[in-house]
């Protein structure tokens, strides 16, 4: 069965955000920009899924001895690396001119997540959504947080013992047996 159609698409600037969230600021100081790609990644796969979003998240080429090319991670979630000399907000902008005539739009919104803010003003114009690093890193937690709530409210155990987590009918062969009153 085709996926339907994510609720939105999102872009997310990623050097921007990982200059902009402090662990991810920290991981890129000390181990270098592949780890904080790599943990930029890993947060928001989880959270395009929850959101429904077809997330993309773009990255200069001008810190890669490769090219463009485009990282397919999940359904919901690919990595863009621009053209060499093309940095992520000409990118953006682009994807963002593009869909103005795009018939998605009447279906989808276009979110770009950013601090930057010439970009912002760039991309609003263009009629583009726009979400500074900031708020995308407190959606990412939030979101982060509930699911382990309800991870967590699904692991939980009735009681403290394991008999009552059987159904009643289970529950009195097992009394019947412990009685010897056990029937093969």
């Amino acid at each position: 069965m085709p996926r339907s159609a994510p609720q939105a698409i999102l872009l997310v600037d990623g050097y921007n955000v990982v200059g902009l969230w402090a662990d991810l600021r920290r991981v890129r100081d000390r181990e270098g920009l592949e780890p904080a790609r790599r943990q930029l990644i890993e947060a928001l796969t989880g959270y395009s899924a929850f959101q429904d979003f077809d997330t993309q998240i773009v990255f200069d080429s001008q810190y890669r001895d490769t090219g463009s090319s485009r990282e397919v991670i999940t359904p919901n979630l690919c990595v863009c690396y621009t053209n060499c000399g093309q940095t992520a907000d000409t990118y953006i902008e682009k994807a963002c001119a593009d869909f103005r005539y795009d018939l998605r739009k009447f279906q989808q919104r276009l979110i770009v997540a950013t601090s930057d803010r010439a970009q912002q003003l760039t991309v609003v114009g263009y009629g583009a959504e726009w979400m500074s690093a900031e708020r995308l890193g407190a959606e990412v937690a939030a979101i982060d947080r509930r699911v382990q709530r309800q991870q967590k409210a699904a692991k939980k155990p009735s009681s403290r013992f394991l008999a009552h987590a059987l159904d009643p009918a289970a529950q009195q062969r097992l009394a019947k047996m412990r009685f010897g009153k056990h029937q093969p």
